[in-house]
């Protein structure tokens, strides 16, 4: 289980010292003061590392320190981040890493019979493509990477596809920079808006407001599976123009996050349209394409939707995909590319310049980005374990998605549609009017107060759905399903009994309001 310490006191009470004292007025020439910063920044919300992620990190720091809690540790299901809760590295990729940024083994005999000789030939390969890990590449990114990740594109989308060109391939620090470009690229002033799902991965709504535009919902049907309904995004776009507002572009998570919903061919195809008809750039966060779990919703790119669908026009593309997600689950190495499709030269060169002020994006992702997109086959060495590692990660992340969802729909007053894809589960909760009354007494949104209740008495850290945006009227959690088999039982068992308890403490059985 995750483990993360909370900061020393004796900084917390410094940092407080320094706010509290003679330069925390406006305008003196002490410390700088949250009433001096960016207004856009202090408005900026990002849940999954919010309130109750920082009470969680308190309860670890005081576990650790030998006081008492109510649950032997602290379990972050808080945000997709795998291998902090016993997701293992699969192994290949970790060899490489050793190669490659300790290229001196390469020179000794006796430590390179620890490494397969396809780990060798890789590392050797990827030595002679750059100056090595501690220099930088070129801003795009490393040559011979963007090319092996045009050959992954080319062929998960097929020959009818275009060729790709390497040249419009940019390697990232994780999907988030990527997104975060192009947003920064689109946005203009506060009357530019992007259209986001609700639910959405904060990240969108956390950039649209420290980059001062405007956030643009469309509801998921959770309903009918949390369907993209192109009415909704018809009514979507009329009432931000009636606002003042001009949608400029759309973001769609495909497989969906928080949701888990995978999107059918058909409706991309939807999709795209509509991003035709209203000249929207289409933003397609994609970079949970491997965790597919259903059989009849295999994921399509929305590359190769809208590279067959040219009769419609040229809609503009750009497509993210990153290491941190799928089998791979490399967070901290931050890996990742953007794809441009259908972009002017000259827009082309906006975002190169960007990436040139970045410099580059981290060596050791580019690393990981080349074994996402070229992963050992058939007849290497690494094959065989390379194999039976991926598939126990995919087919145990699968057994845990159908484990979670089917023990939350016994919960009391709660429901939750079928994790298609992703890392989570996004369910509905239906709180007794008293646990409603409780949450307004402290000042809290009821869904932050669940999920604050859960985590002080179970250590099971959750986000509340209200940091995802959620239908008004609804409240929800999200929960990733990534804790270890051998512990899911017990996290299952932990929520279980806490519900229990809390619809019981809460009920009123003469007065319930659904919400």
């Amino acid at each position: 289980m995750s483990c993360v310490m909370a900061p020393p006191a004796a900084l917390l009470k410094a940092n407080d010292a320094m706010l509290n004292g003679d330069g925390a007025k406006r305008g003196s020439r002490g410390p700088l003061t949250v009433e001096e910063l960016n207004p856009n920044v202090t408005e900026m919300e990002y849940a999954v590392r919010g309130k109750i992620v920082q009470r969680a990190e308190q309860h670890v720091a005081a576990l650790d320190a030998g006081e008492s809690r109510p649950f032997p540790d602290v379990v972050m299901c808080n945000i997709g981040n795998p291998q902090a809760v016993g997701q293992p590295p699969l192994t290949f990729i970790r060899q490489l890493f050793a190669l490659c940024t300790c290229p001196d083994l390469l020179n000794n005999p006796s430590a390179l019979e620890a490494f397969p000789d396809d780990v060798v030939a890789r590392a050797k390969s990827f030595l002679d493509s750059c100056s090595g890990t501690g220099a930088y590449s070129t801003s795009k990114g490393i040559p011979a990477i963007r090319k092996k990740i045009a050959a992954f594109i080319q062929a998960r989308d097929g020959t009818s596809c275009p060729e790709v060109d390497p040249e419009l391939l940019f390697l990232t620090n994780g999907a988030s920079e990527g997104v975060k470009t192009m947003l920064s690229l689109i946005i203009r002033d506060k009357s530019d808006g992007v259209l986001i799902p609700v639910p959405q991965y904060p990240l969108y709504s956390a950039s649209l407001t420290l980059l001062g535009g405007a956030e643009v919902p469309y509801y998921l049907d959770e309903d009918a599976g949390w369907a993209l309904a192109i009415p909704e995004l018809e009514r979507a776009v009329a009432d931000a123009k009636e606002r003042g507002v001009t949608p400029r572009a759309i973001a769609v998570i495909n497989p969906g996050n928080p949701t888990g919903a995978v999107l059918a061919e058909d409706n991309m195809r939807e999709v795209v349209r509509f991003c035709a008809e209203h000249e929207l750039v289409l933003m397609a966060d994609e970079v949970y394409q491997e965790n597919v779990y259903v059989e009849h919703k295999p994921f399509v790119s929305f590359k190769k939707i809208v590279a067959e669908m040219s009769d419609v026009g040229k809609v503009q593309l750009a497509s993210f995909h990153s290491t941190s997600k799928g089998v791979l689950g490399e967070c901290g190495a931050r890996g990742g590319f953007l794809e441009l499709y259908n972009f002017h030269d000259a827009v082309v060169e906006q975002v190169y310049k960007m990436a040139s002020v970045n410099l580059c994006s981290n060596i050791v992702g580019q690393i990981a980005t080349s074994v996402l997109v070229e992963r050992p086959v058939k007849g290497d060495a690494s094959y065989e374990l390379w194999q039976k590692e991926y598939d126990d990660v995919f087919n145990s992340l699968k057994r845990k998605a159908k484990k979670l969802v089917k023990a939350l729909n016994t919960f009391e007053g709660v429901s939750c549609n079928e994790a298609e894809g992703a890392l989570y589960c996004f369910p509905r909760l239906t709180l007794p009017q008293k646990a409603l009354d409780a949450a307004d007494e402290k000042d809290m949104k009821p869904d932050v107060f669940y999920c604050m209740e859960l985590l002080d008495n179970t250590g099971v850290c959750v986000v509340p759905g209200s940091g995802f945006h959620q239908y008004p009227g609804t409240l929800h959690f999200r929960t990733t399903f990534l804790p270890p088999e051998d512990k899911i039982d017990a996290v299952i068992e932990r929520m279980s009994t806490f519900h229990r308890d809390f619809m019981a403490k809460y009920s009123d059985e003469s007065s319930s309001k659904s919400t």
